[in-house]
Protein backbone atom coordinates (compact mmCIF):
# COMPACT_ATOMS: atom_id res chain seq x y z
CA UNK A 1 0.00 0.00 0.00
CA UNK A 2 1.20 3.31 -0.96
CA UNK A 3 0.72 6.07 1.83
CA UNK A 4 0.37 9.96 1.23
CA UNK A 5 0.44 12.34 4.18
CA UNK A 6 -1.01 15.84 4.33
CA UNK A 7 0.34 17.90 6.60
CA UNK A 8 -2.72 20.33 8.61
CA UNK A 9 -1.33 20.42 11.92
CA UNK A 10 -3.85 18.18 14.55
CA UNK A 11 -5.96 17.28 11.50
CA UNK A 12 -3.06 16.23 8.78
CA UNK A 13 -4.45 12.78 7.51
CA UNK A 14 -3.70 9.94 5.15
CA UNK A 15 -4.29 9.26 1.45
CA UNK A 16 -3.53 4.92 0.98
CA UNK A 17 -3.44 3.69 -2.05
CA UNK A 18 -4.51 0.34 -2.21
CA UNK A 19 -5.59 -3.10 -3.94
CA UNK A 20 -8.46 -3.75 -1.80
CA UNK A 21 -9.69 -3.64 1.27
CA UNK A 22 -7.92 -5.35 3.59
CA UNK A 23 -6.15 -2.60 5.20
CA UNK A 24 -9.15 -0.54 6.00
CA UNK A 25 -10.13 -1.79 9.09
CA UNK A 26 -6.82 -1.26 10.49
CA UNK A 27 -6.52 2.75 9.31
CA UNK A 28 -10.47 3.38 10.04
CA UNK A 29 -9.57 1.92 14.05
CA UNK A 30 -6.75 4.70 14.33
CA UNK A 31 -9.97 6.99 14.45
CA UNK A 32 -11.34 5.46 17.55
CA UNK A 33 -15.13 6.30 16.47
CA UNK A 34 -18.12 5.81 18.97
CA UNK A 35 -20.30 5.12 15.99
CA UNK A 36 -19.79 5.10 12.24
CA UNK A 37 -22.58 6.57 9.23
CA UNK A 38 -21.94 5.32 5.92
CA UNK A 39 -23.14 7.43 2.89
CA UNK A 40 -23.57 5.70 -0.23
CA UNK A 41 -25.69 6.24 -3.49
CA UNK A 42 -27.57 3.42 -4.74
CA UNK A 43 -24.79 2.63 -7.26
CA UNK A 44 -22.16 1.89 -5.33
CA UNK A 45 -24.19 0.33 -1.96
CA UNK A 46 -25.03 -2.64 -4.65
CA UNK A 47 -21.13 -3.55 -5.42
CA UNK A 48 -19.31 -2.27 -2.16
CA UNK A 49 -21.48 -1.34 0.67
CA UNK A 50 -21.49 -4.81 2.60
CA UNK A 51 -18.13 -5.66 1.88
CA UNK A 52 -17.49 -2.15 3.74
CA UNK A 53 -19.74 -2.22 6.37
CA UNK A 54 -18.65 -6.05 7.28
CA UNK A 55 -15.53 -4.44 7.40
CA UNK A 56 -16.00 -1.88 9.51
CA UNK A 57 -18.22 -3.48 11.99
CA UNK A 58 -15.39 -5.10 12.98
CA UNK A 59 -14.07 -1.38 14.02
CA UNK A 60 -16.96 0.35 15.97
CA UNK A 61 -19.89 -1.88 17.28
CA UNK A 62 -22.50 0.89 16.18
CA UNK A 63 -22.52 0.69 11.78
CA UNK A 64 -25.32 2.26 10.21
CA UNK A 65 -26.01 3.35 6.81
CA UNK A 66 -27.35 5.67 4.31
CA UNK A 67 -28.07 6.01 0.51
CA UNK A 68 -29.63 8.36 -2.14
CA UNK A 69 -30.60 8.39 -5.69
CA UNK A 70 -27.38 8.15 -7.82
CA UNK A 71 -26.54 11.35 -10.14
CA UNK A 72 -25.86 14.75 -9.98
CA UNK A 73 -29.61 15.54 -9.72
CA UNK A 74 -29.46 14.56 -6.31
CA UNK A 75 -26.56 16.82 -5.49
CA UNK A 76 -28.95 19.17 -3.29
CA UNK A 77 -30.46 20.56 -0.05
CA UNK A 78 -33.22 18.58 -0.07
CA UNK A 79 -30.88 15.21 0.18
CA UNK A 80 -28.72 16.96 2.46
CA UNK A 81 -31.56 16.98 5.01
CA UNK A 82 -32.60 13.53 4.74
CA UNK A 83 -28.65 12.88 5.64
CA UNK A 84 -28.90 15.18 8.65
CA UNK A 85 -31.99 12.84 9.33
CA UNK A 86 -29.93 9.96 9.36
CA UNK A 87 -27.32 11.38 11.51
CA UNK A 88 -30.14 12.10 14.00
CA UNK A 89 -31.83 8.50 13.85
CA UNK A 90 -28.67 6.77 14.33
CA UNK A 91 -27.58 8.94 17.51
CA UNK A 92 -23.93 10.20 15.48
CA UNK A 93 -22.10 12.20 18.57
CA UNK A 94 -19.44 14.42 18.09
CA UNK A 95 -16.76 11.18 18.24
CA UNK A 96 -18.79 9.56 15.27
CA UNK A 97 -17.07 8.89 12.03
CA UNK A 98 -19.06 9.51 8.41
CA UNK A 99 -18.05 7.47 6.15
CA UNK A 100 -18.27 8.60 2.21
CA UNK A 101 -18.09 5.63 0.11
CA UNK A 102 -18.35 6.55 -4.05
CA UNK A 103 -17.78 8.91 -6.29
CA UNK A 104 -17.80 12.71 -6.17
CA UNK A 105 -21.31 13.45 -5.68
CA UNK A 106 -21.09 11.23 -2.81
CA UNK A 107 -18.25 12.42 -1.13
CA UNK A 108 -19.01 16.29 -1.44
CA UNK A 109 -22.36 15.71 0.09
CA UNK A 110 -21.36 13.05 2.99
CA UNK A 111 -18.44 15.86 3.66
CA UNK A 112 -21.09 18.88 3.92
CA UNK A 113 -23.05 16.89 5.95
CA UNK A 114 -19.66 16.32 8.22
CA UNK A 115 -18.83 19.91 7.99
CA UNK A 116 -21.68 21.05 9.39
CA UNK A 117 -23.60 18.46 11.64
CA UNK A 118 -22.85 18.62 15.69
CA UNK A 119 -20.68 21.96 13.38
CA UNK A 120 -18.55 19.39 12.45
CA UNK A 121 -17.27 16.05 12.78
CA UNK A 122 -15.16 13.53 11.46
CA UNK A 123 -15.27 11.88 8.28
CA UNK A 124 -13.06 9.17 5.57
CA UNK A 125 -13.53 9.28 1.86
CA UNK A 126 -13.56 6.01 0.30
CA UNK A 127 -13.44 7.21 -3.49
CA UNK A 128 -15.10 4.48 -5.93
CA UNK A 129 -14.22 6.36 -9.38
CA UNK A 130 -11.28 7.85 -10.90
CA UNK A 131 -12.61 11.47 -10.78
CA UNK A 132 -12.77 10.81 -6.71
CA UNK A 133 -9.79 8.87 -6.27
CA UNK A 134 -7.34 11.43 -8.13
CA UNK A 135 -9.20 14.38 -7.62
CA UNK A 136 -12.57 15.69 -5.30
CA UNK A 137 -11.55 12.99 -2.34
CA UNK A 138 -8.29 14.62 -1.65
CA UNK A 139 -7.88 18.77 -0.32
CA UNK A 140 -11.68 19.04 1.72
CA UNK A 141 -13.59 21.13 -0.59
CA UNK A 142 -17.10 20.24 0.05
CA UNK A 143 -20.85 20.75 -0.79
CA UNK A 144 -23.72 20.45 -3.19
CA UNK A 145 -25.49 22.34 -6.35
CA UNK A 146 -27.54 24.99 -5.67
CA UNK A 147 -30.45 27.06 -8.40
CA UNK A 148 -28.81 25.15 -11.09
CA UNK A 149 -25.27 26.10 -10.05
CA UNK A 150 -22.47 23.49 -9.38
CA UNK A 151 -21.03 23.59 -5.68
CA UNK A 152 -22.54 26.95 -4.71
CA UNK A 153 -23.14 26.05 -1.09
CA UNK A 154 -20.00 24.34 0.65
CA UNK A 155 -17.37 24.55 3.13
CA UNK A 156 -13.56 23.30 3.45
CA UNK A 157 -13.36 20.06 5.45
CA UNK A 158 -10.65 18.04 5.47
CA UNK A 159 -11.09 14.58 5.78
CA UNK A 160 -9.51 11.88 8.16
CA UNK A 161 -8.14 9.72 6.25
CA UNK A 162 -8.53 9.03 2.62
CA UNK A 163 -8.98 5.21 1.24
CA UNK A 164 -8.91 4.72 -2.15
CA UNK A 165 -9.21 0.54 -3.03
CA UNK A 166 -7.96 0.89 -6.67
CA UNK A 167 -9.52 -2.08 -7.82
CA UNK A 168 -12.76 -0.56 -7.77
CA UNK A 169 -12.40 1.70 -10.83
CA UNK A 170 -12.74 -1.86 -12.72
CA UNK A 171 -16.63 -1.65 -12.20
CA UNK A 172 -16.81 1.93 -13.51
CA UNK A 173 -18.99 2.24 -16.99
CA UNK A 174 -16.32 3.24 -19.83
CA UNK A 175 -18.06 7.20 -19.82
CA UNK A 176 -17.46 7.38 -16.02
CA UNK A 177 -13.93 5.95 -16.46
CA UNK A 178 -13.09 8.60 -19.60
CA UNK A 179 -14.39 11.26 -17.86
CA UNK A 180 -12.11 11.08 -14.67
CA UNK A 181 -9.45 11.10 -17.34
CA UNK A 182 -10.25 14.55 -17.79
CA UNK A 183 -9.02 15.81 -14.08
CA UNK A 184 -6.10 13.39 -14.50
CA UNK A 185 -5.00 14.79 -17.96
CA UNK A 186 -5.14 18.52 -15.86
CA UNK A 187 -2.71 17.41 -13.70
CA UNK A 188 -0.04 17.44 -16.23
CA UNK A 189 -1.02 20.91 -17.63
CA UNK A 190 -1.13 22.62 -14.65
CA UNK A 191 2.02 21.02 -12.85
CA UNK A 192 4.07 18.19 -14.91
CA UNK A 193 3.98 18.50 -18.59
CA UNK A 194 6.05 14.99 -18.89
CA UNK A 195 3.35 13.32 -17.29
CA UNK A 196 1.17 14.11 -20.57
CA UNK A 197 3.40 11.93 -22.20
CA UNK A 198 3.51 8.96 -19.87
CA UNK A 199 -0.66 8.82 -20.13
CA UNK A 200 -0.17 9.29 -23.90
CA UNK A 201 2.40 6.37 -23.78
CA UNK A 202 0.18 3.94 -21.47
CA UNK A 203 -2.98 4.65 -22.40
CA UNK A 204 -3.66 1.33 -23.28
CA UNK A 205 -2.28 -0.52 -20.29
CA UNK A 206 -4.06 2.42 -18.13
CA UNK A 207 -7.44 2.13 -20.19
CA UNK A 208 -6.99 -1.56 -19.09
CA UNK A 209 -6.39 -1.34 -15.63
CA UNK A 210 -2.95 -2.85 -15.00
CA UNK A 211 -1.77 -2.06 -11.61
CA UNK A 212 1.13 -0.35 -11.52
CA UNK A 213 0.40 2.01 -14.25
CA UNK A 214 -3.08 2.79 -12.60
CA UNK A 215 -1.14 3.79 -8.98
CA UNK A 216 1.10 5.37 -10.80
CA UNK A 217 -1.91 8.06 -12.21
CA UNK A 218 -3.54 8.00 -8.53
CA UNK A 219 -0.48 8.34 -7.13
CA UNK A 220 0.91 11.46 -9.08
CA UNK A 221 -2.48 12.87 -9.31
CA UNK A 222 -2.54 12.59 -5.45
CA UNK A 223 0.35 14.17 -4.72
CA UNK A 224 0.06 17.08 -7.06
CA UNK A 225 -3.17 18.03 -5.65
CA UNK A 226 -1.57 17.29 -1.55
CA UNK A 227 0.98 19.91 -2.25
CA UNK A 228 -0.86 22.23 -3.95
CA UNK A 229 -3.21 22.13 -1.12
CA UNK A 230 -0.86 21.77 1.18
CA UNK A 231 0.62 25.43 0.40
CA UNK A 232 -2.82 26.64 -0.06
CA UNK A 233 -6.10 25.08 1.78
CA UNK A 234 -8.56 27.69 1.57
CA UNK A 235 -7.79 28.52 -2.17
CA UNK A 236 -6.28 32.30 -1.14
CA UNK A 237 -4.12 32.03 -4.28
CA UNK A 238 -2.12 28.88 -5.49
CA UNK A 239 -4.93 26.21 -4.92
CA UNK A 240 -7.22 28.24 -7.60
CA UNK A 241 -4.69 26.46 -10.16
CA UNK A 242 -6.39 23.55 -9.90
CA UNK A 243 -9.78 24.90 -11.62
CA UNK A 244 -8.07 24.77 -14.46
CA UNK A 245 -10.70 23.89 -17.12
CA UNK A 246 -13.20 24.66 -14.68
CA UNK A 247 -14.37 27.65 -15.43
CA UNK A 248 -15.90 27.11 -18.56
CA UNK A 249 -16.27 23.80 -17.49
CA UNK A 250 -18.62 24.40 -14.55
CA UNK A 251 -20.68 26.78 -17.00
CA UNK A 252 -21.39 24.19 -19.20
CA UNK A 253 -22.27 21.48 -17.11
CA UNK A 254 -24.62 24.18 -15.41
CA UNK A 255 -26.05 24.85 -18.60
CA UNK A 256 -26.32 21.40 -19.65
CA UNK A 257 -28.38 20.58 -17.04
CA UNK A 258 -26.35 18.15 -15.69
CA UNK A 259 -26.51 15.74 -18.34
CA UNK A 260 -22.91 15.73 -18.83
CA UNK A 261 -20.53 14.07 -16.75
CA UNK A 262 -17.98 16.48 -14.71
CA UNK A 263 -14.96 15.00 -15.93
CA UNK A 264 -16.38 15.83 -19.85
CA UNK A 265 -17.50 19.35 -18.95
CA UNK A 266 -13.41 19.32 -17.59
CA UNK A 267 -12.35 18.44 -20.84
CA UNK A 268 -14.10 20.93 -22.67
CA UNK A 269 -13.11 24.18 -20.27
CA UNK A 270 -9.54 22.75 -20.70
CA UNK A 271 -9.19 23.36 -24.39
CA UNK A 272 -11.13 26.62 -23.78
CA UNK A 273 -8.07 27.76 -21.39
CA UNK A 274 -5.71 26.64 -23.89
CA UNK A 275 -7.64 28.69 -26.56
CA UNK A 276 -6.70 31.69 -24.72
CA UNK A 277 -3.22 30.88 -23.94
CA UNK A 278 -2.26 29.90 -27.41
CA UNK A 279 -4.24 33.43 -28.51
CA UNK A 280 -1.77 35.27 -26.06
CA UNK A 281 1.42 33.00 -27.11
CA UNK A 282 1.96 31.12 -23.93
CA UNK A 283 1.16 27.93 -25.49
CA UNK A 284 1.65 26.43 -28.89
CA UNK A 285 -1.13 25.48 -31.25
CA UNK A 286 1.15 22.04 -31.17
CA UNK A 287 0.48 21.98 -27.36
CA UNK A 288 -3.38 22.33 -28.04
CA UNK A 289 -3.47 19.54 -30.58
CA UNK A 290 -1.30 17.52 -27.96
CA UNK A 291 -4.20 17.72 -25.76
CA UNK A 292 -6.95 17.48 -28.38
CA UNK A 293 -5.21 14.23 -28.99
CA UNK A 294 -4.92 13.20 -25.50
CA UNK A 295 -8.13 14.05 -24.89
CA UNK A 296 -9.25 11.41 -27.86
CA UNK A 297 -7.58 8.70 -27.15
CA UNK A 298 -9.32 8.67 -24.06
CA UNK A 299 -12.83 9.04 -25.52
CA UNK A 300 -13.51 12.34 -24.28
CA UNK A 301 -15.28 14.98 -26.37
CA UNK A 302 -13.94 18.38 -27.30
CA UNK A 303 -17.18 19.80 -28.48
CA UNK A 304 -20.17 19.83 -27.60
CA UNK A 305 -23.58 20.45 -29.08
CA UNK A 306 -26.88 22.91 -27.79
CA UNK A 307 -25.36 25.78 -26.34
CA UNK A 308 -24.38 29.61 -27.01
CA UNK A 309 -21.81 31.74 -26.42
CA UNK A 310 -24.09 33.87 -24.46
CA UNK A 311 -25.60 31.14 -22.40
CA UNK A 312 -22.23 29.91 -21.02
CA UNK A 313 -21.05 33.26 -20.27
CA UNK A 314 -23.78 33.87 -18.31
CA UNK A 315 -23.30 30.75 -15.94
CA UNK A 316 -19.94 31.49 -16.21
CA UNK A 317 -20.28 34.51 -14.81
CA UNK A 318 -22.82 33.35 -11.57
CA UNK A 319 -19.91 31.13 -10.54
CA UNK A 320 -17.94 31.23 -7.37
CA UNK A 321 -14.86 32.22 -8.88
CA UNK A 322 -16.23 35.93 -9.95
CA UNK A 323 -15.19 38.13 -7.56
CA UNK A 324 -16.43 41.48 -7.57
CA UNK A 325 -17.56 41.17 -10.93
CA UNK A 326 -13.46 39.97 -11.78
CA UNK A 327 -13.70 36.32 -13.63
CA UNK A 328 -10.40 34.67 -12.22
CA UNK A 329 -9.05 32.66 -15.15
CA UNK A 330 -6.60 29.58 -14.60
CA UNK A 331 -4.47 29.24 -18.30
CA UNK A 332 -1.47 27.99 -19.21
CA UNK A 333 1.99 29.19 -19.41
CA UNK A 334 3.53 27.41 -20.75
CA UNK A 335 2.46 23.53 -20.27
CA UNK A 336 2.88 22.38 -17.03
CA UNK A 337 2.67 25.47 -15.13
CA UNK A 338 -0.47 27.41 -14.87
CA UNK A 339 -1.33 31.25 -13.89
CA UNK A 340 -4.04 32.91 -12.53
CA UNK A 341 -5.07 35.71 -14.44
CA UNK A 342 -8.33 38.01 -13.97
CA UNK A 343 -7.98 40.32 -17.70
CA UNK A 344 -9.38 37.54 -20.45
CA UNK A 345 -11.70 40.42 -21.94
CA UNK A 346 -15.12 39.33 -23.60
CA UNK A 347 -13.48 38.44 -26.87
CA UNK A 348 -11.31 36.23 -25.46
CA UNK A 349 -13.55 34.78 -23.77
CA UNK A 350 -16.56 34.32 -26.93
CA UNK A 351 -13.55 32.97 -28.99
CA UNK A 352 -12.91 30.08 -26.54
CA UNK A 353 -15.95 28.97 -25.90
CA UNK A 354 -16.63 29.09 -29.65
CA UNK A 355 -13.78 27.12 -29.77
CA UNK A 356 -15.94 23.98 -28.00
CA UNK A 357 -18.90 24.38 -29.82
CA UNK A 358 -20.95 22.87 -32.64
Amino acid sequence: MKRIHLDFDKRAYDICIAQDFALLADEVKKLNASKILIITDSNVSKLYLKEVYDILKGVCTTVASAQFAAGEMSKNLATIQRLYEACVQNGLDRKSVIVALGGGVVGDMAGFVAASFMRGIRFVQIPTTLLAQTDSSVGGKVGVDFAGYKNIIGAFKQPALVYINAQTLKSLPPREFAAGMGEVIKYGIIRDAAFLDYLKANAQRIGSFATDEIETVLEKCCRIKADVVEQDETEGGLRAILNFGHTVGHAIESAKDFSLLHGECVGLGMICALSIAQERGWVSQADVEKVRELLAIYDIKTQVDGLSVDTVADFMMKDKKVENGVLKFVLAEPMGNAKIVTDVTKQELSDAIKAVLV
